[in-house]
């Protein structure tokens, strides 16, 4: 689906990478509601954007059912029928293992980046299937097919928007909605702490491990380029891509690597 004059809405669009699909839509001459839970962050976008009446902010906590349920009244009126929706709102957990984490912080992680996502997709999808072509793009992650100690709960929160997606697409074969499912690898954003985690005590961060990332506004640029290519599949960065085809040759193996490169902080 080309993007240019279409309606597309954008989750977690306050910071990070949700930002910068946001300002690589603008510029590409679409119309943009941006929803995040918090409203600060959204108004930063859209300084930055100076988009005038092409983006829409809305601050809304997609855990909130309802709250997500009203947002396409709001959105029709301001900019007209939706075209597109990207998930991008995730949060990760502390850096510890799972025997350590706390119910209500996997609880919290399942429901911003699952049931967040259930949500969305299940109130725009009705409208998106009344559009002549339209599309809905899910961020995943790497940790959505590749184990990482010390991100268990929230890499089963992402396996799960993966397997809902490529459910997703199977099911709407034949229709006008596209689907795309998204893996980025590490991508430099404030995720961390945007999830109100840092790193255990007594790692310094010279002593953290280091992955090659790529900058937002590239991720932004490949989801957008994936949106547009009517892809299943977008990786987001060379690690996610190598260790894709890794984990199929020898998951074993692939498993031990990203183990060592966590273990500082699992040991911490």
């Amino acid at each position: 689906m080309k993007v240019r004059g279409k309606v597309i809405v954008v989750t977690g669009g306050g910071n990070g990478i949700g930002r910068e699909v946001v300002l690589e839509l603008l510029r590409r001459d679409a119309r943009v509601a941006a929803i995040d839970v918090r409203q600060a962050s959204l108004d930063e976008t859209a300084s930055i954007a100076a988009a005038g009446d092409r983006l829409l902010t809305l601050e809304c906590d997609l855990t909130d059912r309802a709250a997500v349920q009203a947002l396409p009244d709001r959105i029709v009126d301001a900019l007209g029928p939706v075209d597109g929706l990207v998930n991008v709102a995730g949060i990760i957990q502390p850096f510890v293992r799972l025997a350590e984490l706390d119910y209500d912080t996997i609880e919290r992680v399942m429901a911003v980046n699952f049931w967040g996502t259930v949500h969305t997709v299940k109130t725009f999808l009705p409208g998106l299937l009344q559009r002549p072509t339209a599309h809905i793009s899910n961020v995943s992650s790497m940790g959505g097919f590749l184990p990482v100690p010390g991100q268990t709960a929230y890499g089963a929160s992402k396996a799960a928007v993966k397997l809902l997606s490529e459910g997703l697409y199977a099911e709407l074969l034949g229709t006008p909605v596209g689907v795309s499912v998204v893996m980025p690898g590490a991508v430099a954003t404030d995720i961390a702490s945007n999830s109100g985690v840092g790193a255990p005590a007594g790692v310094d961060a010279a002593d953290a491990p280091k992955f090659p990332s790529t900058a937002p506004t590239d991720a932004a640029r490949i989801i957008v380029d994936g949106i547009e290519d009517n892809r299943l599949h977008v990786f987001v960065g060379r690690d996610s891509r190598m260790m894709d085809v890794a984990r199929r040759i020898a998951p074993k193996g692939a498993t031990r690597l990203i183990y060592r490169k966590m273990r500082s902080l699992l040991d911490a």
